[in-house]
C-alpha cells in the first residue's frame, strides 16, 4: 500500500516539471524583448558638396563671339560658320551641277530593262558614274583649276574674285546642256524679263540645267527598253502558242536579253552614247 502513494507522487513531480518547463520556454522570447536594449544608430555627418573634377564634368563645345571687337574677325566668324553649313550639302549640290544626274539614272534605267535589279549593285553604278563625270567634267574641272583656285592658293584674288572665276566655266557647261525651252519657263517663274544669256542668274540656270538633263535621262532610258521590250513580247507569245501560260515570261527572256546586250556590247554602247550625248 505505500507503493501507490510513492507512484502517485511520482507522476505529479513529472507533470509539476513539465509545466514548468512549457512555461519558462514560452516566457523566455517575452523576457528577452523586454530587457534586450535598443541601440540607435549613430548620426552619419553630412558631406559638403564638392565641386565636379575635370574628369566627371562633360566635354562642352562653345562658339561665340564675344570679344571680337575689329569688323573683320566677326566677318571671317561668320564666312567659317557659313563654310561649314555649306559643306555639309556640298557634295549633293555640286552632283547636281555636273554630269552626274544623267549618268547614274541611264545605268538605272539600264539595270531595269535587263530585268536584273541587283546586277550591277549599286555601288557599282555610283563609282561608275562617278568616274565618268570626272572624264566628261575634265576640261571644266581643268579651267576652274586654273583661273580660280591656282590664282586664289597663290594669293593673287580674293575668294569673292575665286568664286565668280571658278563659277563661269561651271556655268558655261551648264549652259551648253539646257534646253531654252526650261531656260525660259523659269524665268517666267521668277519674273524676270528678257534676259541675255551672261546675265541670267545662277538660280535660274541652275533648276533649268536639272530639268533638261532629268528629260534627256528618261529619253534615252525610253531608247534603251525598247529593244529589250521586244523580246518580252516574243517570248510571251511563244509561250502562250506552247500552252506554257503558267511559266513566268521574265524567266525565259532575262537569257535572251542578256544575250543581246552582250552580243552588241552593250556596256561599251551605253557609255559612249553617254559621254557623246555632252559633246
Amino acid at each position: 500500500m505505500s507503493t501507490q502513494p510513492s507512484l502517485f507522487t511520482a507522476l505529479r513531480l513529472l507533470a509539476l516539471g513539465v509545466g514548468l518547463a512549457v512555461f519558462g520556454l514560452g516566457a523566455l522570447p517575452a523576457t528577452a524583448q523586454e530587457i534586450t536594449p535598443t541601440l540607435a544608430a549613430p548620426a552619419l555627418p553630412v558631406a559638403a558638396p564638392t565641386a565636379p573634377t575635370a574628369a566627371d564634368s562633360p566635354l562642352r563645345l562653345n562658339i561665340n563671339l564675344e570679344g571680337t571687337d575689329r569688323p573683320a574677325d566677326l566677318s571671317v566668324s561668320v564666312q567659317l560658320v557659313l563654310l561649314m553649313t555649306l559643306l555639309s550639302v556640298g557634295p549633293s549640290l555640286v552632283l547636281l551641277m555636273t554630269s552626274f544626274t544623267r549618268i547614274v539614272i541611264v545605268l538605272g534605267f539600264v539595270r531595269t530593262a535587263l530585268g536584273v535589279p541587283s546586277a550591277p549593285s549599286n555601288q557599282i553604278i555610283i563609282g561608275l558614274s562617278l568616274f565618268m563625270t570626272f572624264f566628261i567634267m575634265g576640261p571644266t574641272f581643268d579651267r576652274m583649276n586654273s583661273e580660280a583656285l591656282k590664282p586664289f592658293l597663290a594669293k593673287e584674288i580674293t575668294s569673292t574674285e575665286a568664286f565668280d572665276r571658278g563659277s563661269a566655266p561651271l556655268r558655261d557647261f551648264m549652259l551648253k546642256q539646257t534646253r531654252t525651252g526650261n531656260l525660259e519657263y523659269f524665268l517666267q517663274l521668277g519674273g524676270y524679263g528678257p534676259t541675255a544669256v551672261k546675265d541670267l542668274p545662277m538660280r535660274v540656270v541652275i533648276p533649268s540645267f536639272v530639268l533638261s538633263e532629268l528629260q534627256s535621262a528618261f529619253q534615252m532610258g525610253f531608247l534603251i527598253f525598247l529593244p529589250f521590250l521586244v523580246i518580252d513580247f516574243l517570248v510571251a507569245a511563244v509561250l502562250m502558242s506552247l500552252g506554257m501560260m503558267m511559266m513566268p515570261p521574265n524567266v525565259v527572256s532575262l537569257p535572251f536579253k542578256l544575250l543581246l546586250f552582250v552580243l552588241v556590247d552593250g556596256w561599251r554602247l551605253i557609255v559612249q552614247s553617254l559621254v557623246q550625248s555632252f559633246a
